[in-house]
């Protein structure tokens, strides 16, 4: 009965932010506006813009991405794309501008814009959330409608929180989310993508997510899905697998847009030395998009750093696209 009533408040809480969600989106209809930055100053070693292959459509077919009500199957293609993540390493780097000049911006969570335009940009192509990340993206409901009518949101889950047959809370509200506001391009990970990312982190690691308590993390399934959809992808603010192992590293926020709170390297060290409960690997997923690098379109900056050699303890099998793409 407790966790009825438990439920039952939080579908009372979803469905008073989408109402709030529908009343803002409403009430700002009118007072958008378009703007373009113009590609004045940047930084000497910023990402030259690649050309589109010749030989790939300018709109590609993502199978396992699913459209919440339609049930269509993702199309995007992005030339170049500014995979931004969260990380306080963004904090006062002025990239903005840089990031914004990508065909493809690509953000996650709820990470905001608004405010931090100079630092990570204004625009949003793409956003990948977590499930438990939706209540936080609704609170950021301005954020949300500044994107909604051009930005794809792609979010991930169990498929305990993810089934289409009425108990699935998570799939349940963004239906309704989705009812409400017809022109959001909402898509939901299947649950047969979400077991090859599993094998894709077995395969690149040699470890079984579930039988080490691990979870993957956002900026997992964001750049798996970016080598799907992209041409080349610059990342920004993603730390070398080996940064936090030094003494001499900076300190910086987790996320950018909480400047108080936790350290970055204390929360990856924390979770990747965690033997108890279920924790993200960030630190092994780094050394994997490291390798990945290597051969891949892949290109990291704030900081900027290349791949090293390969490196030792991981699968050296090679790679082209995530598995069931």
């Amino acid at each position: 009965m407790k966790i009825k009533v438990c439920q039952g408040v939080g579908g009372v809480i979803i469905v008073a932010m989408v109402t709030g969600f529908m009343l803002a989106y409403n009430s700002g209809c009118g007072e958008r506006s378009s703007s373009s930055s113009s590609p004045s100053s940047h930084h000497a070693d910023s990402p030259v813009a690649v050309t589109q292959r010749p030989d790939r459509r300018p709109t590609l077919i993502l199978e396992g991405y699913t459209g919440v009500m339609d049930f269509e199957p993702l199309k995007m293609y992005c030339s170049t794309c500014a995979l931004v993540t969260s990380s306080g390493q963004l904090t006062e780097s002025q990239r903005g501008e840089e990031i914004d000049r990508s065909q493809c911006v690509i953000r996650m969570n709820d990470a905001p814009s608004a405010g931090y335009q100079q630092d990570v940009g204004r625009r949003t192509s793409l956003r990948v959330v977590a499930h438990s990340s939706l209540q936080r993206v609704l609170r950021r409901r301005q954020e949300l409608l500044n994107g909604s009518q051009d930005t794809v949101f792609i979010f991930w889950g169990p498929s305990s929180t993810m089934r289409q047959d009425g108990r699935g809370h998570v799939y349940n509200n963004l239906r309704l989310l989705k009812q409400l506001q017809p022109k959001l391009k909402v898509y939901i990970i299947s649950r047969i993508k979400m077991l090859k990312f599993d094998e894709l982190f077995k395969k690149e690691t040699g470890i079984d997510r579930k039988s080490s308590n691990s979870w993957l993390s956002t900026g997992w399934f964001t750049m798996a899905i970016a080598l799907e959809l992209c041409n080349r992808i610059n990342v920004y603010g993603m730390v070398p697998p080996d940064f936090c192992r030094s003494s001499s590293h900076p300190s910086v926020p987790y996320h950018y847009y909480e400047p108080s709170g936790p350290d970055e390297c204390f929360m990856y060290l924390l979770h990747e030395k965690s033997r108890r409960g279920s924790h993200h690997r960030f630190i092994t997923e780094k050394m994997v998009f490291s390798n990945w690098a290597q051969t891949l379109n892949i290109h990291f900056y704030q900081p900027d750093w290349n791949p090293a050699a390969v490196i030792s303890g991981l699968n050296s099998s090679s790679f082209s696209a995530p598995a069931g793409s």
